[in-house]
């Protein structure tokens, strides 16, 4: 047991305080036990005083030296040994020995006085009764001694006799202690080992109380110790502790030490687990990702959590590029593996990118860094779900982050505009409205398309303040358009995530003074798939200010008819990949077709974009398509000299929702389906 200093301490004052009790206690029975044995010599002592007093005839003569009877001699022989009395002796008023138990056998015989006392003793001798009870007090010592021929334990009792409450004489009594003194020796013995006893298992009870507290302390400690190193979720190496292996296995490299590779992992669809089925459920996968991982790797090796769905493994004894990939197959095979959630199973396959030490890199944050630019290359390249580093991938990376940067500086500025591509309505000539589309004029690198810088945004987080910045300047250019023509603005995922996205677009509205008919906002089925309740929920307090809803991209290969059911969408985009294959499927044709029949069944306007030919613009007017927009009809164009400008008739006031409309599935004309049915996706 590992004592600190303080229990050191502590448990030697809890010792020290018992000993001293104990020493104590000893000391006050052992008094209490001669005190007792004073007390029983007293008494005799007194006894005997008292039955000599009682039974000797003339002791007062004695006590006067003047003479011993033989009555009084035989008398006081028979009292040697009275009452455990083995010796006594006799002193007269002044404290003058007379005559000792000793004598009483070497006492003269005188004819006319009967007995003849013997000689007093020398004069050394005189005063040999203490003062004090000469004075009526009673004098005992107990005495303690090796000799043959007294007792082992015996008291001298210094008692008065008294007659009519004057000293006769005294009276000095040996009395034999020895089987007193063993009966409170033994008493003692049992008290004491009684207390020792108690006292020692009060030292075991505070001894126990003392491992206990350490087991406890030493448990809350390598608990701390734990948290402090492992992630408190998955059970593996948190971030600052995978730092800390990462960097011990760089100086044991540095001495000769074995090679090491730093593999990163990333879970597919990880988020989207978290925000359709919440974040137990998510938490369950990282905890079962952990536990695959800690026994795909070999002794030695480290797994990290190093944040959110963050991974990473610290794989050690590396000798070639092929330990690193063998090992990154295994990853990849045991993540493969569904996932028991509760809830269902989900698939949460799992990408690795790797760098090499000393092949890729030195130092620490160097390898981090790269093996992240691996797992990127992984996740994008699409093929294969493991990569190692690639210098290329490297300069695309910084190229990446300082397009990144330049768009964080070009936001606000004038580098970042607007442009409106016009929708007309079914006859093609009719203008409706326009679709804010986002261009952005780089300095240096020209016009940078939204493909390239849209994602940037959304990895830098900047698609909200891009978001916020496109609907502010779409509803002020839209004030200044004829009130019969609207704007379309598409809506990110990101602007959903705040959760203010009413009040964001309520304050466009309001500091542009467009009405809210007037505004038509896009959203991706994508998005619907995330937080679903939360979506709709916004989407029709949207809705109720007046605000129309469209979905883009419909029939893209998420759509529900769940969504169309939930919520009354005013308007559907069809995806352009319908458009374009308009005439060269028959199947497209009758998908298309279903699509703009089942909209109308809803009361729901349908547009179709991407419309560059005539023949797509012929086909989409026969299914009573009710939008068109394309480079057909017309390409997007800055705020000025917009078709509206120029005289191109613009669509009148018209309602809410489009007029009723006979749903195909009322009045189905005959046309010819094919061998197998198509549903619609």
């Amino acid at each position: 047991m590992n004592l600190k200093r303080g229990d050191w301490i502590g448990f030697a004052l809890w010792g020290a305080g018992l000993t001293v009790a104990l020493i104590f206690l000893a000391w006050v029975m052992r008094d209490a036990a001669v005190e007792q044995l004073q007390r029983d010599t007293e008494q005799s002592a007194r006894n005997w005083a008292q039955l000599a007093g009682a039974t000797v005839p003339d002791l007062e003569a004695v006590f006067e030296r003047r003479g011993l009877s033989a009555e009084a001699l035989g008398q006081l022989k028979r009292l040697r040994h009275a009452s455990q009395v083995f010796r006594f002796k006799l002193f007269d008023r002044q404290g003058v020995q007379i005559l000792g138990s000793d004598d009483l056998d070497r006492v003269e015989l005188d004819g006319k006085q009967g007995l003849k006392l013997p000689p007093p003793p020398p004069a050394l001798a005189t005063h040999a009764a203490p003062p004090s009870v000469l004075r009526g007090a009673s004098y005992i010592v107990l005495k303690r001694q090796n000799r043959p021929d007294l007792p082992a334990v015996y008291s001298e009792a210094y008692v008065p006799v008294l007659r009519d409450g004057r000293v006769l004489g005294v009276v000095e009594v040996y009395v034999d202690q020895v089987e007193r003194a063993a009966s409170a020796d033994l008493a003692f013995a049992r008290v004491a080992g009684s207390v020792a006893a108690l006292l020692m298992l009060l030292m075991a009870v505070a001894g126990a109380q003392l491992w206990r507290r350490q087991r406890q302390q030493r448990r809350a400690e390598a608990h701390m110790s734990y948290l402090a190193h492992h992630d408190v979720l998955s059970g593996v190496l948190n971030r600052t502790s995978f730092h800390e292996a990462l960097q011990h296995a760089g100086w044991r490299r540095k001495e000769g030490g074995p090679g090491f590779a730093l593999l990163r992992i990333d879970l597919d669809d990880f988020k989207d687990v978290a925000d359709s089925m919440g974040h137990a459920a998510a938490d369950e996968v990282l905890r079962q990702t952990a536990h695959r991982l800690s026994q795909t790797v070999r002794h030695g090796d480290h797994v990290a959590r190093l944040g959110g769905g963050e991974l990473a493994i610290l794989q050690t004894g590396v000798s070639s590029s092929t330990d690193v990939s063998t090992l990154a197959e295994r990853i990849v095979t045991a993540l493969a593996t569904p996932y028991d959630v509760t809830g269902g199973r989900v698939h949460c396959a799992g990408k690795v990118g790797a760098a090499i030490h000393g092949v890729d890199a030195t130092e620490d944050e160097d390898l981090l860094r790269k093996a992240d630019l691996a797992l990127y290359r992984a996740k994008s390249a699409g093929r294969s779900p493991f990569s190692f580093y690639d210098a290329t991938m490297d300069e695309q990376f910084q190229a990446r982050r300082m397009l990144t940067h330049d768009l964080r500086d070009a936001i606000g500025s004038d580098q970042i505009s607007l442009a409106y591509q016009p929708l007309y309505a079914n006859g093609g000539k009719t203008l409706t409205g326009y679709e804010a589309l986002l261009r952005w004029q780089h300095p240096v690198r020209g016009n940078v398309g939204t493909a390239e810088f849209i994602p940037l945004a959304e990895e830098a987080g900047l698609i909200d303040v891009l978001g916020r910045w496109v609907l502010q300047r779409a509803c002020i250019d839209a004030a200044s358009w004829p009130s019969t023509l609207s704007v379309a603005v598409n809506l990110s995922a990101a602007q959903f995530r705040h959760g203010d996205l009413v009040v964001v677009v309520a304050g466009a509205l309001k500091a542009s003074g467009l009405a809210a008919d007037r505004l038509e906002l896009e959203i991706t089925e994508s998005l619907m798939m995330r937080n679903t309740e939360q979506i709709l929920d916004t989407l029709h307090a949207l809705s109720a200010m007046g605000i129309r809803i469209a979905m883009d991209d419909f029939g893209s290969g998420y759509s529900s008819l769940a969504y169309l059911w939930r919520f009354p969408f005013d308007k559907v985009k069809i995806a352009r990949a319908f458009t374009q294959n308009l005439g060269s499927d028959p199947k497209v044709n009758l998908i298309v077709r279903s699509i703009i029949s089942l909209a109308h069944s809803l009361d729901i306007r349908v547009n179709a974009g991407g419309v560059e030919t005539p023949s797509q613009m012929a086909a989409l007017q026969q299914h009573g398509c009710d939008e068109l927009q394309g480079f057909l009809l017309g390409r997007p164009s800055p705020v000025k000299g917009l078709p509206h400008e120029h005289g191109v008739a613009a669509l009148g006031p018209r309602s809410r929702r489009s007029e009723e409309r006979h749903s195909m599935w009322r009045t189905p004309p005959v046309v010819p389906l094919p061998s197998r049915p198509v549903p619609l996706v």
